[in-house]
């Protein structure tokens, strides 16, 4: 048995463990990732990155990356709901949506703060996880090693140690760590090692899984090109609009109707052969889950170690890739010594109420897919050729017209969350803005994520942020010797000030300073310069928030 000593540790290289190793290493942290697995997902899982992943991705230098093996950013994300999928099968309703190339220009039209810095981006996990894996191997000071699991993990005050196995021959190794992050999926290890329990609703209706690729577009593309085609029974996923796909198959509540060969449900469904080749084919169960602690000493959790969710709004991967932004960053200051151990406490308090209100958004959507199924089932006879049948399917059209679609228009969950309860912001009196879990009305409160705008030169605002605090400053306001201050606090920080035709931009940001972090949540703002040691002191976790200050956290959250 060896022994290895690493600042971190991330055990699992899923989405997640790798988006982690990604921030880490922009700050030059060494770190190692394990995956059980010898190599990455066969499964698509997610098919989806929301735009505030993207903008995560573009914070960490590898949204381009992810975008040339995406789907081409030209197509858009309608969802069509039908009768069926066989041949005389009709279009009821289309959902339309914009493509990133429109939406991207919609941003910069309305330039109002309440567009995303990066439009959303089709991809499927077993696309998205070799780019992200690839990219991180040429990393400076980074090992990913696959086949590698977690087999057990200790906290011993000062450091933790994990032992490894692999799976090929059984090889154990004992790696001495800092830090561990548990990204290591549902089953998490670390998560059971350290007593960490879930609640929350398990084992929900089963569905059949069918990942395929097929040629046959003239009958997997009937009504034209969509993302999803979907029916009550039934959701057939896009994958990259060319030749791979994903069918989800609702099953009876007790798994029964399980097909002998996925292929005979594909005939079934499409009334003809799609000589398809079958990637992957299985049953699962949905979770609505959420651990009761994100940390435990040096072990902290990221991703489906601490919420799973079903996949309907795609909240699963895409707020594991906040966790990984947020613990990053404040991994990364704790291990540089900008950072004060507090920020560790922040995590939890910051990311776990995200992964409630995406599990309640995540059940809500559940629940609308529900109606709409019923919607499908209230009329008989939806493929007849007859004014009766034109009519029945009118009907239907309205009913779910009237559900509507708001898992794929709920951007107040994706990007207009806001932390609400963290022990490393510096909050103000008074209520914040009511949070819309649909629309995004731009906000600097502290908490909140930073609103998006282009600046005069064509530049996204967001490109001028440095890896770690920034303060904007709008005009002539006086900054309060904040680089000098900041610099004797020994903080990672820099200073944008914004003059000229950008001040025309202030009245979206309310204040003429702005402290933003590293993950674009505001800090702190003001109209005035503060006493920056003790914001800063705050803010990067090495003092504890004066009671009053808590107090207004407090009642915030409740």
């Amino acid at each position: 048995m060896t022994e290895q000593v690493i600042p971190v540790l991330i055990a699992g290289g899923g989405p997640v463990g790798l988006t982690l190793g990604h921030v880490l290493a922009s700050y030059g942290v060494r770190v190692m990732i394990i995956e059980r697995n010898p190599d990455t997902t066969r499964h698509p899982k997610m098919d989806l990155t929301n735009a505030r992943s993207m903008e995560i991705y573009r914070r960490i230098g590898v949204a381009d990356l992810l975008r040339a093996a995406a789907v081409p950013e030209q197509y858009g994300l309608d969802v069509v709901c039908t009768t069926g999928l066989g041949p005389s099968a009709r279009e009821l309703l289309r959902f339309s949506y914009r493509s990133p190339v429109q939406a991207r220009e919609h941003a910069r039209s309305h330039n109002d703060g309440a567009q995303p810095a990066e439009p959303p981006m089709r991809i499927s996990q077993a696309v998205l996880e070799p780019v992200l894996k690839q990219a991180l191997e040429q990393r400076p000071g980074v090992q990913v090693r696959y086949g590698w699991a977690l087999e057990s993990c200790r906290d011993l005050g000062d450091h933790v140690v994990a032992t490894i196995c692999r799976g090929a021959d059984g090889a154990r190794e004992d790696v001495v760590c800092r830090y561990l992050a548990g990204c290591d999926g549902a089953g998490s290890t670390a998560r059971k090692d350290v007593g960490i329990e879930l609640e929350g609703d398990a084992g929900l209706r089963p569905s059949y899984l069918v990942h395929f690729r097929s040629h046959r577009l003239e009958v997997l593309q009937r009504w034209g090109r969509a993302w999803h085609t979907r029916h009550g029974s039934f959701s057939l996923v896009a994958q990259d609009d060319r030749e791979t796909w994903t069918l989800q198959y609702r099953l009876a509540p007790d798994g029964s109707g399980v097909p002998a060969d996925p292929r005979d449900l594909l005939r079934q469904l499409f009334g003809s052969d799609l000589d398809a080749e079958i990637l992957v084919a299985n049953t699962w169960r949905a979770n609505l889950l959420v651990a009761r602690k994100y940390r435990s000493g040096r072990i902290l959790l990221a991703g489906d170690s601490v919420h799973q969710v079903v996949p309907t709004g795609g909240y699963g991967m895409n707020t594991g890739v906040g966790d990984a932004m947020g613990l990053g960053w404040q991994l990364a200051a704790v291990l540089q010594g900008w950072g004060g151990d507090a920020l560790l406490d922040a995590y939890e308090a910051e990311r776990r109420p995200v992964a409630l209100a995406n599990r309640e958004a995540s059940r809500r959507h559940v629940e609308a897919r529900m109606r709409m199924r019923e919607a499908w089932e209230s009329e008989h006879d939806l493929e007849e050729d007859s004014p009766a049948g034109e009519a029945r399917r009118a009907a239907v059209a309205d009913r779910l017209r009237a559900i509507g679609n708001l898992e794929n228009e709920s951007h107040g969950v994706e990007y207009g969350y806001r932390y609400e309860a963290s022990p490393v912001i510096l909050y103000e009196p008074g209520n914040g803005p009511v949070f819309d879990p649909v629309f995004v009305s731009p906000s600097t409160w502290p908490g909140a994520r930073l609103p998006s705008t282009y600046l005069p030169d064509g530049r996204l605002l967001y490109e001028r942020l440095g890896p770690g605090f920034t303060l904007i400053a709008f005009g002539t306001v006086d900054d309060g010797g904040f680089e000098v201050a900041a610099r004797t606090a020994g903080v990672l920080a820099n200073l944008v000030r914004l003059n000229g035709a950008a001040t025309g931009l202030q009245p979206i940001y309310e204040r003429p300073l702005l402290l933003v972090r590293p993950d674009q949540h505001v800090a702190w703002r003001g109209d005035s310069a503060p006493e920056w040691a003790h914001v800063l002191a705050i803010a990067c976790g090495r003092v504890a928030q004066p009671k009053e200050v808590a107090a207004i956290a407090e009642e915030q959250a409740e």
